[in-house]
């Protein structure tokens, strides 16, 4: 390699880690305990609770969202979703008169109508969530994550091309331990970047994937479901829309063999202005993140289509359990968790590298 392809290299990998260091490094640190959400949550929230009448009837959904907008007059339903260990019916409202991103969400025990406990997370894995998905800043806050993410995979690429002739001077795995502190930390960096090379660059790519999700999200919207909205003139008001229960039980006859996920109201991010966004998924560890959509009239209760995912969407669908390795039990969770300390202490040894190199100078 020319000294000049060198030096070009070596400067994109400079540049590319520096800028992004700082805030790779708090995404590595809010990132480990997130790795073990479920487990932490479990712990310090865990709460018995038993259903009202556990071996009544349940109520119909259509009862239960009339319990959930009867606590909040003058709101109509966005997004019901279901508990899968416990007869609760998640309903969500929003006033739609009133600011488009302020929701309440309330669980409800179907078997009574009577308000469920609220199964949240703790307020400091909320925390971390919240500063690792956008820093408290919405959708910029994404896009900048998302560029930090593109960094890293400079960063990657470039430190890749830079070892491949380092290493033809010395036996892969090599760790100068008779050298001086600068030294044995470059061999250290170097070996823990190239052990763990295929990992991070996985989680740099379905990180910036995730900071996508709302552009995609609309996307979606925009192109995929409009032929569905095109012979609609107006949207579909809440008193004028189909049974919710019969909605359901046509997309469910519709997609057989799926498990129920949640329903997306008229008008809310995940549907049209006119239809049921019934969505369904898979019994695996991993298609249990695949969703497919039935889309129900929400004047007529007919079934209008049943619209599999686009490519696009199905990738930011995987691309979160990938990212935070909750597929696979607590086994293949530890082994994020050791790749994201390795990936930490990589990140720190190359700013001392850097500070190291520019005292010397």
């Amino acid at each position: 390699m020319q000294t000049r392809t060198v030096r070009a290299w070596t400067w994109v990998h400079k540049w590319s880690s520096l800028v992004s260091t700082l805030f790779l490094l708090m995404l590595c640190i809010t990132g480990l305990p997130l790795v073990f959400t479920h487990e932490i949550d479990e712990v310090l929230l865990h709460q018995q609770w038993e259903p009202a009448n556990p071996a009544g009837p349940k109520l119909s959904l259509d009862q239960v969202l009339e319990v959930a907008l009867s606590r909040h007059p003058g709101e109509v339903g966005a997004f019901m979703s279901f508990d899968e260990d416990r007869p609760v019916v998640n309903v969500t409202s929003v006033n739609p008169n009133g600011p488009a991103d302020v929701y309440n969400f309330q669980p409800i025990d179907q078997t009574s109508g009577e308000a469920a406990p609220l199964v949240a997370g703790h307020p400091v894995m909320e925390f971390l969530l919240q500063l690792h998905t956008d820093m408290f800043l919405g959708l910029p806050g994404m896009l900048f994550l998302g560029a930090m993410g593109l960094l890293l995979v400079a960063a990657l690429v470039s430190g890749v091309v830079l070892y491949a002739p380092f290493m033809r001077r010395l036996p892969f795995g090599t760790v100068r331990a008779d050298k001086a502190a600068r030294t044995r930390w470059l061999d250290y960096h170097n070996l823990l970047g190239v052990v763990t090379l295929a990992w991070v660059l996985m989680v740099g790519v379905t990180g910036v994937v995730n900071t996508l999700a709302t552009p995609v999200i609309a996307y979606w919207k925009d192109t995929a479901l409009s032929e569905l909205t095109a012979a609609y003139d107006a949207p579909v008001a809440a008193g004028e829309r189909a049974p919710l229960d019969a909605a359901v039980k046509r997309a469910k006859a519709a997609l057989p063999g799926m498990t129920l996920q949640f329903v997306a109201f008229p008008g809310s991010s995940y549907s049209t202005d006119h239809h049921y966004a019934v969505f369904f998924h898979g019994d695996t560890p991993l298609t249990t993140h695949m969703t497919t959509p039935a889309l129900i009239d929400a004047r007529t209760g007919e079934l209008s289509a049943v619209a599999p995912m686009p490519w696009y969407v199905k990738t930011l669908s995987l691309s979160q359990p990938l990212h935070f390795g909750d597929y696979g039990g607590l086994g293949l969770k530890i082994l994020w968790a050791l790749l994201d300390i390795a990936t930490i202490v990589i990140l720190v040894s190359g700013l001392y590298l850097w500070l190291a190199k520019r005292k010397k100078t």
